[in-house]
Parts: C-alpha cells; structure tokens; sequence
C-alpha cells in the first residue's frame, strides 16, 4: 500500500461555528511525483479510504498504471474524511458526529490541496458520499477544477436519503450490534431486489442452514465490522443528510454560473439511493449555462453499480481523461 501521508490542521473553524482544535488529514499519493503532472483528485465514498489503487485499491479497475485514470500520466490524490478510522489511531475518531458536515469536510481538502501548494485540479471525481464532497468542493472553489465528476450521488440530501440517515442512525446508536445490524440496512438500499432475486435464486447454503441471501448480508455485516469503527460509521452515515451546496447560499441556479469546470454528472438508471430522476433534473437545469454532460449507466445492481459496472464507467470516464484522442460525448 502507498504510503499514508498527514497534514495537521489546528483551530480549524466548522461551519456550525465550533472550532476544531486539530485536525489530522491523512491521504495518499499515486502516479506522478505532485507537480509533474495534472492532478486527479479521487474523494471515497462511506466506507471507503484513501487507497484506490495498488495493493488492495478499492478502484484499481479505473486507477493505475495505463488504466482510464492512469498513474503514468496523472498525480492522483485522495484524502480520508478525519475520522474515518484509516489511520487506525484512535484517538483521530469523531464522537461529536453531528457537528461535521460534507461542508466542513470540502474545506479541509481544500486546505489539504493548499498545503500541498496544489491551485488547480484537472478532475475532481467521487462516487456517493465522495461525490457529494465533490459538488461542495466545486462550490467552494469554482475556478480552480476543469473537470467536475460526480458519480451516483447528488447536490443536495433528498427527503429520502434524510429518512435512510436517520434509520441508519437509529441502528447505530440503538442495536446490540450497530455496525453488523445497520450494514445488513444499507446494503438493501445499494442494490435492487432485481439484482438480490437474479442472483440468489431462494437458494440456500450447503448445509441448507439458512438461505445464501441471508448469509451474504450477514458476511458483509461481518466483513464491515471488523474494518470499520462504530464512531466512523456514525459520521459517515450522518454526513450524507447535511449535502445542501445552497445551505445559506444562493439558489442551484446561481451557484452554478460560477463553475468553470465541465460537469460530468454519472447516474444509475436503477440507483435507489441517489435516484436518476433527480441527476437527469440537475442536468435540464443547468445544460444552459454551463458545459454539463449527463451519463447514465444501465444496471440492475442499483447504487453499487458504480462499483460493479466497470466496463460502462471507463466508457463513460475514458474522454474525459483522454481529451486529445477522443471527443467528449453525452450519454443519454
């Protein structure tokens, strides 16, 4: 694994007006030394991390050594969102949860970027959560990123996400097994019964003890558990009901006439989370007034898609990162 980098940020101010006497931002570098080459930045969705390529890279499919977002070519750069428990030092985690929001979290990768003496990003993508962060981060900055990439997500926490947050919250402040229990939750909203009927078929396993449906879910309770503290899980999970890039701004309309980058907005035609209907809306908005492209991947695996669809998504990605050979198009 590439090495975990750490930037100290002191007395940095919330948007709740709190202050946070520090800060740890941990991140990793892949590709080119920084200032050699454009800058990728790759931001993770909820329980993600910074290693999205190389020895276990959560996204080796699309980042690496001549791959779509190629490490020959491109510095890439992704932070963990503080508390995430990465680092694996617990003293870094996040009790008050609910202090944070996606808004805070873009401006200390902001500050991260600064640090790092990096004002001009060539793309900025992320899926889920990490593409809510990008939206934010695009409002903050609007200049300073050619190429906005947000992927099966949105600008602004629908009244349905808000409800799912607060369910997931209940689970976690509430089960005898939090993070098992709301995992086994969240993972019905990531994929489709379309997807979960296809695939497990009302088998059961070997021993015919239990249903594979029932054992999949419970595997990946497990699996989440033993790599994910209950604290981070909390702040992840309440992250995604504070995504409002209009809270105490301008309205979506105005806000956008100051991006500058090109707005590649990335759907899943059977996402139950981030729902199309609300990306193809943000599009008919905003084609206008600004170079907005939408792309909609077509899959019965809902939300997950974007982890799972790799072919269509490097389709999707590969002229963006390869403007010079081939056109950018809209996929409709």
């Amino acid at each position: 694994m590439k090495k975990l980098e750490k930037i100290d940020l002191y007395n940095f101010e919330l948007e709740n007006g709190k202050q946070s006497v520090y800060i740890p931002l941990f991140y990793q570098v892949f590709g080119q030394p920084i200032g050699d080459a454009p800058v990728v930045v790759v931001n993770h969705a909820l329980t993600g991390n910074s290693n999205v390529s190389g020895e276990n890279g959560w996204w080796n499919d699309l980042i690496g050594e001549n791959k779509t977002i190629n490490t020959n070519r491109f510095t890439v750069i992704a932070f963990n969102i503080p508390g995430n428990g990465f680092d694996g030092i617990d003293k870094n985690l996040i009790s008050n949860y609910q202090d944070f929001t996606i808004r805070d979290v873009a401006n200390i990768f902001w500050e991260g970027l600064f640090f790092l003496n990096i004002k001009d990003v060539f793309s900025l993508i992320g899926g889920s959560l990490g593409g809510a962060i990008a939206w934010e981060m695009t409002v903050i900055q609007p200049e300073k990123i050619q190429n906005l990439i947000p992927i099966a997500t949105d600008w602004k926490a629908t009244d349905w996400v808000i409800a799912n947050v607060l369910i997931q919250d209940q689970i976690l402040n509430n089960s005898k097994n939090p993070i098992m229990d709301a995992r086994l939750h969240a993972m019905l909203l990531y994929r489709t019964p379309q997807s979960i009927n296809q695939r497990f078929l009302r088998q059961k396993t070997d021993n015919f003890s239990k249903y594979q449906i029932e054992n999949w879910l419970q595997n990946h309770g497990i699996k989440l558990k033993n790599r994910f503290q209950l604290s981070a899980y909390k702040l992840m999970n309440h992250l995604l009901k504070t995504n409002d890039i209009t809270r105490n701004r301008n309205s979506f309309l105005e806000l956008s006439k100051n991006i500058k980058a090109n707005i590649h907005i990335v759907s899943v035609d059977s996402d139950y989370f981030f729902i199309a209907d609300e990306n193809r809306e943000t599009y008919f908005q905003l084609k206008n007034n600004n170079n907005v492209y939408y792309h909609e991947i077509k899959s019965v695996h809902g939300h997950d898609a974007f982890l799972i669809e790799f072919e269509q998504l490097v389709e999707i990605l590969e002229p963006i990162f390869y403007k010079k050979t081939k056109q950018i198009y809209v996929t409709t």
